[in-house]
């Protein structure tokens, strides 16, 4: 991981990387989280784990 790059990402990041609404990107996170949770994970409301997001949309 490049020392630039983020952790987290917010919805604004997420917005861009999909191209779609700040609102569908809060929707993705709280989604993404659920199964952060729901995993035993620990999160941040309003940010996803980078490293999560990639895996789940393929990057």
């Amino acid at each position: 991981m490049e020392t630039n790059e983020k952790l987290m990402l917010t919805a604004e990041d997420v917005a861009k990387i999909l191209q779609v609404k700040e609102s569908c990107a809060y929707r993705i996170i709280r989604q993404m989280n659920a199964e952060l949770t729901a995993m035993g994970k620990l999160v941040i409301r309003g940010r996803v784990n980078r490293r999560y997001f990639e895996q789940k949309i393929s990057i």
